[in-house]
This record gives structure tokens, C-alpha cells and sequence, in this order.
């Protein structure tokens, strides 16, 4: 028997396996030793499904859902037995899966007719069974034109157009059963590997709730974000009205030629997006507050200038401040649980000065406005004084901008919030949705390195406290906006693909952040590219890019 060597980072023993053995095979042999039911695996550092099989010697690490990785692989097993299950119900049905909301993913079931709770009742209980009978998730490798011809045969035009354009000579597909799909990424190896999941009526459609990440055996908290599926449904009826709703449509349109009317459509539609935001500020009498605010890399900055734009043509002139300046001494600065100063914190900031200075110019009374000295770490007086006119507001972007703590002593009706978000809406096919995290993160990624001289490696070392950040102090208050602006472009994947790959290849595999940077490779590779210089000098991409009319 030939056997191989696994160096196993789990229990850091060195284990000798028969050759061919699956990572499944492996943990049985050292389940007594690692506390976690694991997921997937590590090996070399790249995430792989436990029914992968080592023909060479590997180091190897199991993971489960506590790690982000995991619980993608965990989300999307549910999504495949979601889409079995209306396969087993509604035979001649369909559904796709649209967008996050509410802590879980919103899904158009298509059957013909409006769903009922009888329906929702039927396909939970059918998942339910389908978890229950522990059935294997078989994959399969075949020549390209074969799958194509499968789906095509099954009316799945959406994997057709995918598959066709990816210019592959084999693909792997899963089954279970008789039922056949594709996803990028690995799943579970049986459906009884899954323990929870939810399944409601939500507004026209479903919602299939998801595990808490930070709480794997707990469902996440319901929570109504009516405005953020309003956002999300408007683009994806604009999409489904242009027949551009998936990466394989978008393909197609590189393809053949349409990229400038895609670019120059879309370019135009954000701007419109500003303008009626614009024009509702100036219709709210009494307004003399405007905050942004949104997560890392939305686009704030360049949604601040350009709505400044629009204000300016209504009439009204946008003075920025900003709220770096209101930080408080470094000593009283907040700690996070690792002891370091949280400048991510709400009370990072000089609350009681900021309202009493926003008081105070909304009065019309004259301020000296504050500034934070970064290498002394102390609040100054800058010296600089403002007062603001009849026809001034005052425009301040930030991450606590719509947390109601913040603005706490100033009168409500005199503000105005946006939430400024990268929301991506195009999918890759019916089953297989793009994080809008993904976007932001490939967004930070080609920022940090223009100027901020930071590697692939260092963005995504840090984008896990980013995102934790974001999750504490951004997104409860996101339904707290008077305007929802979407900043993400249908088009946007095919043009930053060319400046993300080279910088996620220099990752080196020996470190963590290498299994992040080749899971974003090979999701970028379904994308065809789209050329940079298409892209007009007051697109919001340009603050990511490079190339903007605008100074930053």
C-alpha cells in the first residue's frame, strides 16, 4: 500500500495515508483529537471540500462554520437542497436566489402563480426530509458541451450562458439524487451534515434564513430591511428588463460589443439615483444636515462630492466636515477586547462637542472647528472658523453617520441621512449569488494598494475586523436613511478584474490570506474583462481606480 504524508495543522501531527484518501477518510482517523465537526479543509492553504482526494504529500487544515469559509459552505449546501426540494414539489417551478436581507437570502420562487404559506410549509418540510435521509452530495466531472447540454435541456439558461462562456473542457457539477446543479465554490459532502436553517414567506418571495456567524447553532435575528430590499428589487427589475441579470449575460454583452452602451446606461442611471436624492433634500424645508455614511470601500467619499453636485443645482451649497476631527485624546479613547485603542467606536468621538458645535451652525452662530492631531493623538483648536449662510448645508460622511447617538441633541427634522452601499445585484446564475462583501473587498483591495501602498495580503489580513466593525456599528441602524443610494455597477466586476488578479496572485501561498485570495481568483475568472479607459473620469469606480476628475 502506498501511502503519503499529511502534516495536519489541527492537532500538528504528521499522518501517513493511503494514497487516494479523502479528507473525509483523514478526520475519521483523528476525529478524538480536533473539537470541531469541520466543513471543508484547508490544503496548501487553499478551500476544499472533504471529499477531495490527497495523491500527494499535503498540509492540511479542517474548518468548520465558525470560520467565514465555512459558513459559506455551509450556506451554500442549503441553497443547493433549497433548490432540489422545489424541484421535488413544484416539478415545473423554479427559483433563484436574489440578494441578502434580513439576516438570511431572499429568493424568487417561480411557480406560476403567488406562493401561499401552504407552499412555504411544503418546501420547509421537504428540506426537512431531505436533511433527515443524510443523502450523499455526489460531484461529477464531464466535458463542458455535455453540461451545457444538460442544462440547456433542463431550460437552465442562466448556467447555459455561464458555462458557454467560461471556455472550460471539463466541469464539475453536484447531484443529489436524480437532481443536478452547479456552484462555484465546494458544499457539504450529505445533506445531513446540516442542522439549521429557516424558511418564511417574505414580501412576494421567500427568505431562507441562515446560521449567526458568530453563533453557528443559532438562526440570525429576524429584522425587517424594507428600504434594502426595496434598493435591491429595483435593480433587479431594471436588469431583468435589459436581459442582464447574470455573468453569463454580461458575458455575452462584453462579447459582443456592448460594453460602452452597458458603461454609459448605468453611469447614468447612479447619477439619476443622486439627482432624486438631491431633489428631496431640497424638498424637506428646513434641512441643514446631510450624513453619509456606509461600510469600508462603498464609495462614500465620491457619493459626497457628487450629491454635493446636485445640491449645488437645486441651490444649496454643501460645506463638509469631518468627523475624524471630533475624535477624542487618545487616552480616553475606547479599548476593543484585544486592549487596542477602538477608533471604529462611536465613543471614539467628542459626542457632546460635535452636537453642540451642529447646534450652534444650524443657529448661524460662528465655530472654531476642532482637528485631531494624528501623531500627537490630541484635540485641537484648528483655528478655523465657520459659519453657515441661508442657502449652506452642512455634508458629513462617516460610519456612525445614521446611528441615532450620534446626533442625539439635534433636531430631527433638520437632517437628512443616506446609506451609501455597494449592493451587487447581478448573479452568477439562478443559484449562485455575489456577496456584496466580495465586491467592497475587491474594491479596498486595488484602493489600498494605489494609495495607501498596502498589499493584497495586508487588505485581507485586516477584513475581518473591518467587517466586524461594520456589523456592530453600521449596519443595525442601515433602515435609519432617508435615502438608500446603491453604489455598486452592474459592470463593475469586469472592469476592476484587471487590476484585482494581479495583485491577489502576489499573496503568497505559505501564509492564511492565500486562501482567500485564490477563492476571489477563481471567482473572477467567470468574468470576462471590460476595458478601464471606457470608464468616464466622474464615475464613483474612479475613487477605486484611479483616474477621477474629483480630488481626494
Amino acid at each position: 500500500m502506498k501511502t503519503i504524508e499529511i502534516r495536519c495543522k489541527n492537532n500538528k501531527k504528521i499522518l501517513n495515508c493511503e494514497i487516494g484518501s479523502t479528507l473525509s477518510d483523514i478526520f475519521l482517523q483523528i476525529k478524538q483529537e480536533i473539537a470541531l465537526i469541520p466543513v471543508a479543509a484547508k490544503v496548501n492553504n487553499e478551500i476544499v471540500g472533504l471529499n477531495y482526494e490527497l495523491y500527494s504529500n499535503k498540509t492540511i487544515e479542517f474548518i468548520d462554520t465558525t470560520t467565514s469559509a465555512g459558513m459559506r459552505i455551509y450556506t451554500r449546501t442549503l441553497f443547493l437542497v433549497l433548490c432540489k426540494a422545489v424541484k421535488d414539489v413544484f416539478p415545473d417551478g423554479s427559483i433563484k436566489i436574489e440578494f441578502p436581507v434580513s439576516n438570511g437570502y431572499y429568493c424568487d420562487l417561480r411557480i406560476g402563480r403567488y406562493i401561499t404559506p401552504d407552499d412555504v410549509t411544503a418546501l420547509r418540510n421537504k428540506m426537512n426530509e431531505i436533511i433527515a435521509a443524510k443523502k450523499p452530495i455526489v460531484y461529477h466531472q464531464k466535458p463542458t458541451e455535455e453540461v451545457v447540454e444538460m442544462f440547456r435541456n433542463m431550460n437552465d439558461t442562466a448556467k447555459v450562458m455561464l458555462l458557454e462562456s467560461l471556455g472550460r473542457i471539463y466541469t464539475t457539477y453536484c447531484s443529489i439524487d436524480d437532481y443536478v446543479d452547479y456552484f462555484y465554490g465546494p458544499t457539504l459532502t450529505n445533506t445531513g451534515d446540516l442542522n439549521i436553517f429557516g424558511l418564511e414567506m417574505y414580501n412576494t418571495g421567500l427568505l431562507l434564513r441562515t446560521p449567526r456567524h458568530d453563533s453557528p447553532n443559532e438562526l440570525g435575528k429576524f429584522i425587517r430591511q424594507d428600504k434594502m430590499f426595496d434598493v435591491f428589487t429595483e435593480y433587479h427589475k431594471l436588469q431583468d428588463r435589459m436581459h442582464i441579470s447574470t455573468v453569463g449575460a454580461l458575458n455575452l454583452a462584453i462579447q459582443t460589443g456592448h460594453s460602452k452602451e452597458l458603461i454609459y446606461l448605468f453611469e447614468a442611471l447612479q447619477e439619476k439615483q443622486l439627482i432624486r436624492i438631491a431633489d428631496k433634500i431640497a424638498e424637506c424645508k428646513g434641512i441643514k444636515v446631510v450624513l453619509i455614511a456606509g461600510p469600508s470601500s462603498s464609495g462614500k467619499t465620491t457619493t459626497c462630492k457628487r450629491l454635493s453636485v446636485q445640491l449645488a443645482a437645486n441651490g444649496i451649497y454643501p460645506v463638509g466636515i469631518s468627523l475624524d476631527d471630533y475624535f477624542v485624546n487618545r487616552e480616553e479613547t475606547p479599548r476593543d477586547e484585544k486592549g487596542e485603542y477602538d477608533y471604529e467606536s462611536l465613543y471614539s468621538l467628542n459626542l457632546p462637542l460635535f452636537n453642540e458645535q451642529l447646534n450652534a451652525l444650524i443657529a448661524g452662530e460662528e465655530v472654531e472647528l476642532p482637528r485631531y492631531n494624528f501623531i500627537t493623538g490630541q484635540s485641537e483648536m484648528s483655528g478655523n472658523k465657520l459659519q453657515l449662510k441661508e442657502n449652506e448645508v452642512l455634508i458629513i460622511e462617516g460610519i456612525h453617520a445614521l446611528n441615532p447617538e450620534l446626533t442625539s441633541q439635534i433636531q430631527q427634522d433638520q437632517i437628512f441621512r443616506v446609506y451609501a452601499s455597494a449592493l451587487t445585484s447581478i448573479t452568477l446564475d439562478d443559484h449562485n449569488y455575489i456577496p456584496t462583501t466580495d465586491n467592497r473587498l475587491l474594491r479596498r483591495i486595488i484602493r489600498d494598494f494605489k494609495y495607501r501602498n498596502n498589499t493584497a495580503q495586508q487588505t485581507i489580513k485586516r477584513w475581518a475586523s473591518v467587517r466586524a466593525g461594520e456589523e456592530k456599528w453600521i449596519f443595525p441602524y442601515q433602515e435609519n436613511a432617508d435615502a438608500m443610494f446603491n453604489t455598486a455597477m452592474l459592470f463593475e466586476l469586469a472592469v476592476i478584474k484587471s487590476q484585482a488578479e494581479p495583485l491577489l496572485e502576489q499573496v503568497p501561498q505559505n501564509c492564511d490570506e492565500y486562501a482567500e485570495a485564490k477563492r476571489l481568483l477563481q471567482f473572477l475568472r467567470y468574468i470576462k474583462p471590460l476595458q478601464e479607459s471606457l470608464i468616464p473620469p466622474m464615475s464613483l469606480l474612479r475613487e477605486f481606480l484611479g483616474g477621477s476628475s474629483f480630488d481626494y
